[in-house]
This record gives structure tokens, C-alpha cells and sequence, in this order.
């Protein structure tokens, strides 16, 4: 009865989507942890601080070049919940005199992820990310962008410094295969603009090699049932790798992760970028001939309510795997995490109609 009436909360649309998660997760496990609330509130706060003390080191560097007193800069740093859920995950697990030493390799995490995501936002000309508080032109913008991702690789790699070469290895082993699939994109845009011209071989190619794509060394992490996931090598090659990559540097620390945690983390990010992501920028990507799983599925789809169903198919079979995971482990956080990217999607956006060529 208690979760039936978890159920009917988390329903509530006017409800904010984290206390629907919550209610959600309780009424889909039964799993209701009030500890975890005060949990996510302490990682938050400790992220939160690393997250100011590297953004205070670029507002120097940018207030300097710039002749200011004083600036305020800002990034989304959205992609650092897998080190958040990780340090919460650990937090758990170890007694109080190791959380100083899990919070170092979190801050490392952290800024060699915002560094990563820096370093494709300049690759991609992209700088509108970068926000500081006094007006700018696009040539300022650029310097901005240069100045705080030259500030956070310094720090990382200074970083690095205080640890094993192993860690640095494995972050580097991400990178390199995450930048991999980024070499990809002018094949995939070409597929894409063909399929959408009515070639039927494209359309396949893009079904074998993007949709079901198959790994040269399948990663050891996946189970036979997650290896048949639509996309799971694209997505785990485009932002998967990454996240594993992340909690492998724990393990090299020190730290032992299981490995049900590691795949609830890769495919609640898998999950988060379909449902999230790529819904919300459907019509930009199919603009500018972005192949993703959302624009791929409206190519491969017979009509345009086919396509729908399938994204909200493929979405929630990895976010369903990754709640069966976090479970598994008592992560109630990340279980948490995942059912606020399930209850946070809203697919009332996608079109009903295929794409014109």
C-alpha cells in the first residue's frame, strides 16, 4: 500500500521532478532511504566547493588578461554527477579517515571532466558555455575559452602528478576512444544526409554500424544482455568510456567499486544522454545532419509515431538496467539519479511526422 501510494506522488506533474524520483524509485524497488537525501546533500556541497575553488583559479587568469578587479565566470558542469553518485557510492563504504583521500581523486575526476568537456567545446568553436559578467564580443568569448581550459588542464595535470602513471593511462585510454567516435561524425552526417535523400544503403549502414554497432574488444563490463542494447557502442564510445574510464581511476587509487555500480553509472549516462540530451535537440541536430539515436531512429522508422515509441523504448531499456544496478549495490543515490533522468525527459516534444528529405 505504501508504495502504491509512493506511486500516485511521484505521478503528481506539479510535484518537483526530485521528490517524484525519489517517490518513484520507492514505489519501483521499494528501496526508500531517507539517509540518502542528507548523503546527496553532503556530495553536492563537497563537489559544489571543488567546483568554485577550480572556477576562482580561471576568474584570476580571465580577470588579469582582461584588466578586471575582479570576474565571475561560470560553465555547466551537469556532466559531473557520475563523480558525485561515485563519491557518495564511497562515502558509504569507507570509514571517516579515508573520505579525505576519496575527495582528492573526486576533485581530479571532476576537473579532468570539465577540462574534457572545455577541450570539445574549443574543438567545436563552440563558447557560449563559457560565461563571465562583463560584456564580450565572439573574440573575447574565444579567449575566455581558452584561458579557463588551458587553467583546468594545468590543474589536472598537476594533479596527476600526486598519483600512480595508471591513472593518467586510463584517462588517457578514454579520451583517445572517445575521440575516436568524434572522427567518426563526417561519415555518420554523410550517412545521415544520404538516408535522408531515400537511400535505402545508407539507411542499412546506419542501422549495422550505428545502431548495432559492434565492438572490436567488448568491453568486460557489460553482460550479454546489455551487448544487444541499440547504440550501446556508439554511446558508449561518444560518452560512456568516459565514466568508465572515471571509475577505473578510482580503482587505481585504491578504491574498490563494484562492478554492478560501474554499469549503473555507464548506462544511466548512455540513458541520460538519449533521453535528455538528444531528445531536447532533435530539430537542431536534424538541422545541422547530427546522427545521434533520436535523429537515427526518425531515418530508420516506418512513421513518425514508430520513431517516438522506439526512443522512448531504447531510453528507458537503459535507464531500467541502470536502476536494476544501482539496487544491486544499495546505491540508492544513483538509483535516485536515474529515475530523476527518467521522470525529467518529456518525448511530448518529438515530432509525429518523419523528417523531409
Amino acid at each position: 500500500m505504501l508504495r502504491r501510494g509512493a506511486g500516485r506522488v511521484a505521478a503528481v506533474d506539479a510535484m518537483p521532478t526530485a521528490v517524484r524520483a525519489v517517490f518513484g524509485y520507492y514505489a519501483d524497488t521499494g528501496v526508500f532511504d531517507a539517509g540518502s537525501l542528507g548523503l546527496k546533500r553532503r556530495v553536492d556541497a563537497a563537489v559544489e566547493e571543488m567546483i568554485d575553488d577550480a572556477f576562482g583559479a580561471v576568474e584570476e587568469a580571465v580577470a588579469e588578461e582582461f584588466g578586471h578587479e575582479f570576474v565571475a565566470f561560470g560553465y555547466d558542469t551537469k556532466l559531473v554527477l557520475p563523480a558525485k553518485l561515485t563519491l557518495g557510492y564511497l562515502y558509504r563504504r569507507l570509514d571517516d579517515a579515508s573520505h579525505q583521500e576519496v575527495e582528492a581523486v573526486t576533485r581530479l575526476a571532476v576537473e579532468a571532466l570539465i577540462d574534457g568537456d572545455m577541450r570539445d567545446a574549443l574543438n567545436d568553436d563552440e563558447y557560449e558555455d563559457f560565461e563571465v559578467d562583463f560584456p564580450t564580443d565572439e573574440a573575447d568569448r574565444a579567449q575566455i575559452a581558452e584561458i579557463a581550459q588551458s587553467v583546468l588542464q594545468d590543474r589536472v595535470d598537476e594533479q596527476f602528478e600526486r598519483y600512480p602513471d595508471e591513472l593518467r593511462e586510463i584517462y588517457e585510454w578514454a579520451v583517445d576512444i572517445s575521440e575516436a567516435h568524434q572522427d567518426e561524425d563526417e561519415q555518420f552526417r554523410a550517412l545521415m544526409q544520404q538516408a535522408r535523400d531515400g537511400d535505402d544503403e545508407a539507411r542499412e549502414a546506419i542501422r549495422q554500424r550505428y545502431k548495432y554497432g559492434t565492438f572490436e574488444e567488448e568491453p568486460s563490463m557489460f553482460s550479454a544482455e546489455e551487448l544487444e542494447l541499440p547504440y550501446l557502442k556508439t554511446q558508449y564510445d561518444r560518452v560512456g568510456v568516459i565514466y568508465d574510464g572515471m571509475v577505473e581511476m578510482y580503482k587505481a587509487a585504491g578504491f574498490e567499486i563494484e562492478p554492478a555500480f560501474k554499469r549503473s553509472i555507464v548506462l544511466a549516462i548512455i540513458g541520460a544522454q538519449i533521453w535528455l540530451d538528444d531528445l531536447d535537440d532533435y530539430e537542431v541536430d536534424l538541422a545541422e545532419g547530427q546522427l545521434t539515436p533520436v535523429t537515427a531512429e526518425y531515418l530508420l522508422a516506418d512513421s513518425g509515431p514508430q520513431a517516438k515509441a522506439s526512443v522512448i523504448e531504447i531510453s528507458e531499456r537503459y535507464l531500467d538496467r541502470a536502476r536494476v544496478e544501482a539496487t544491486a549495490v544499495d546505491s540508492t543515490l544513483t538509483g535516485i539519479a536515474t529515475e530523476y533522468i527518467h521522470r525529467d525527459g518529456d518525448p511530448g516534444i518529438l515530432p509525429r511526422t518523419l523528417p523531409d528529405a
